[in-house]
């Protein structure tokens, strides 16, 4: 019987606690089985009218998103060979009937007679924007092809879906199959003690049951490709092999053996580049660009150009003074890739006389989320409060908020998982919606929020001790988070991040990373582990003083990674072309970091060949252009007047977080700031005007 099935019937949050492998695929063939027999319905009484067409379409994502949405979230959370076996199973028959969805003739039809007929006025613009994605969405989805080019098509769309998650896996699978296992307590002495606590617990739980217990003191220590396992190593061993050994593992992850993506990349590229010239678009980038604020390709090479002409030189300068410094401090021979995070960290503490690990005591997880809690309190007029009901989750380290106004109604909620764990969750961190806020029959369904970071573990009786980038990523979530949560759209395509240009989407994240230079607000999520103490003052000014530290270099990089994929995307022939060259190419122009003859990192860029951002990585510095504008009002209003802070906090929130995607980000952009944006800001932010 269904009601056994823990994964339907269920529009609230979901059963964490007893979802398991066995029930995906009879929840999805089942959920396919009704959402089949509602669609039928609706082609049935297909009349040009939203409440006979958009509303009940509404419905089938829904009841879509119920099913498939937390099953595509524990393959992020909570992988295992079970569940990829279920997932694999059931994606063709989901892509199957999304393009059958997308592509019915019936509801194209209805759809466009809604915007030619009388009823089109009475629609409100929410309705109208949602209704011009649809069509354009459907446009993209094929629903333009006939005879063998619509079953190309969908051929394409569906082998595609299977490179996606074959490529992430391949990430995945290569990260987790490298394990180096140090012995040698010389290798590790500049090391601070927590990320040697760390690598043993690491040691210990990959250990054979007969070895020895390892110690934080003694060792052994076990290092992983895992960014939080990763990163110390490359910063703070000085056997400069072990870190050349470390780096070539990780910049040639999933790039040969049984985890090989490079073929994989070839085949994206070549299926995306046959998929826009069936849809009548030149490139991919071209079809990318189409439904993006950017609008075309030109305007996005053109932001990237004007960044890169800015950040070269300066960038080739921090590199030079990096290059003398290390020879200073004894390197001998070729400055090489591996040395760079080794001495850029030894470079900023002389400059700056503080270090990463000498202000992780200060930010025990806690006392972020309490001072990141009061600052949108502050801001916004909410309140988050840790759920006093217990909630299903799919880990003993997720805690559950809920969101309140000014009244003290509840708003939303968000699901937090802060720690990484290398065995079963995808590294990085991100965002995710669990539910949307809007209409289920006569009941508002209220949003709710996955927020997953990858935050250092917390090691014996201490809790979780950030890093100063660990608490910029958290505020970056949790910006993302609150565009879901704050949205008072009622309508699922464009609550929240829903219907928001991919480019525009990464506004209020960056927005809310200003505010960890802010210094009330950093001293506020300060308390040192042992004694309490805030973070002193004149670590405080370190931090701020060096927010630019190498800004270039990290700009160069990300400009690196933009065009290569518009590179790709654009003027690229996969036919004919080697990727890995045409990436050594695109970084000599980027970048004055030298890209080594071995670098494969193609091979685990999940952002353009397995998620949503192909031909769309641009977005970040787009967005950045966005953010840095947003928050320079808040500046000019005075960062400390909090009474002003708060008005325009409310103005931010009524238009950026509010309104989602139910009016164009350009003009979403222009309520709130009262003009067109500007790079003025983040150039300056960067410390490169």
């Amino acid at each position: 019987m269904t009601h056994q099935n823990p994964l339907l019937d269920n529009y609230g949050l979901p059963a964490f606690d007893l979802i398991e492998p066995k029930h995906v695929v009879p929840a999805v063939e089942e959920m396919l089985k009704q959402a089949q027999a509602e669609l039928a319905e609706v082609e049935k009484n297909a009349s040009p009218s939203w409440d006979a067409v958009m509303s009940p379409l509404e419905g089938i994502s829904r009841k879509m998103s119920a099913v498939w949405g937390p099953v595509t979230h524990l393959v992020g959370v909570k992988n295992s060979p079970e569940l990829r076996e279920a997932y694999n199973k059931v994606l063709p028959q989901l892509v199957d009937f999304s393009l059958r969805f997308a592509q019915n003739e019936t509801l194209f039809k209805a759809t466009k007679s809604i915007k030619e007929g009388a009823a089109w006025q009475k629609l409100d613009d929410a309705q109208k924007r949602i209704i011009e994605k649809k069509l354009l969405a459907a446009r993209h989805q094929g629903i333009e092809l006939e005879g063998k080019q619509r079953e190309r098509f969908n051929e394409i769309s569906q082998r595609l879906s299977q490179l996606a998650t074959e490529f992430s896996n391949n990430v995945l699978d290569s990260t987790n199959d490298f394990y180096l296992v140090v012995k040698d307590k010389e290798d590790l002495a500049e090391v601070p003690q927590n990320f040697r606590d760390m690598w043993a617990q690491t040691y210990n739980s990959r250990k054979a049951e007969t070895d020895p217990e390892a110690t934080g003191e003694n060792g052994p220590w076990g290092i992983t490709l895992d960014y939080p396992s990763f990163d110390p190593a490359m910063r703070f061993s000085t056997n400069r092999e072990l870190r050349c050994k470390l780096y070539l593992a990780y910049i040639t992850r999933a790039s040969e053996g049984k985890f090989d993506n490079s073929g994989k990349i070839t085949e994206i590229l070549k299926l995306r580049a046959e998929l826009c010239q069936l849809l009548g678009y030149k490139t991919y980038a071209e079809l990318s660009v189409a439904n993006k604020m950017a609008g075309t390709v030109e305007d996005v090479d053109r932001l990237l150009e004007d960044l890169r002409e800015s950040s070269y030189e300066p960038a080739k300068k921090e590199l030079e003074e990096l290059f003398k410094f290390a020879a200073e401090q004894g390197l001998e021979g070729e400055f090489k890739n591996w040395d760079f995070y080794f001495y850029s960290d030894k470079l900023k503490q002389k400059l700056y006389s503080y270090s990463e690990e000498e202000v992780r005591p200060y930010f025990p997880m806690p006392r972020v989320l309490d001072g990141l809690f009061k600052l949108v309190e502050k801001i916004f007029q909410i309140k988050v409060e840790e759920s006093l009901d217990p909630v299903p989750v799919w880990n003993s380290d997720v805690k559950f908020y809920n969101i309140f106004d000014h009244k003290g109604h509840q708003i939303a909620s968000f699901y937090l998982d802060p720690y990484s764990r290398p065995a079963d969750k995808r590294g990085g961190a991100w965002m995710d919606t669990c539910i949307d806020r809007g209409f289920h029959g006569n009941q508002i369904l209220l949003p709710v929020a996955y927020l997953v970071c990858n935050s250092t573990p917390p090691v014996g009786d201490k809790p979780s001790l950030m890093s100063f980038r660990e608490v910029e990523t958290l505020f970056h979530e949790f910006g993302h988070g609150l565009q879901h949560m704050l949205t008072k759209v009622n309508y699922l395509d464009a609550a929240g991040i829903n219907g928001v240009e991919w480019d525009a989407v990464e506004l209020p994240s960056q927005f809310m990373e200003n505010w960890c230079y802010h210094k009330p607000t950093l001293m506020s999520l300060t308390s040192h582990v042992e004694t309490g103490e805030q973070l002193p003052e004149e670590l405080f000014e370190k931090i701020k003083s060096s927010k630019n530290y190498q800004s270039a270099t990290m700009m160069a990089r990300q400009l690196h990674f933009g065009m290569i994929d518009i590179e790709l995307h654009h003027r690229f022939d996969p036919e004919a072309g080697d990727v890995f060259a045409l990436n050594q190419e695109i970084a000599k122009k980027a970048t004055p970091m030298p890209v080594i003859p071995e670098d494969r990192f193609l091979c685990s860029f999940s952002h353009i060949f397995a998620g949503g951002y192909s031909a769309g990585y641009y977005s970040y510095k787009w967005a950045e252009v966005l953010s840095a504008d947003a928050f320079s009002k808040f500046e000019e209003t005075g960062l400390d007047n909090e009474d002003k802070i708060q008005e325009v906090g409310l103005q931010f929130r009524d238009s950026v977080l509010a309104l989602g995607g139910s009016r164009h980000p350009m003009d979403v952009f222009k309520d709130f700031r009262g003009r067109t944006p500007s790079v003025e800001p983040l150039l300056r932010h960067s410390g490169l005007s």
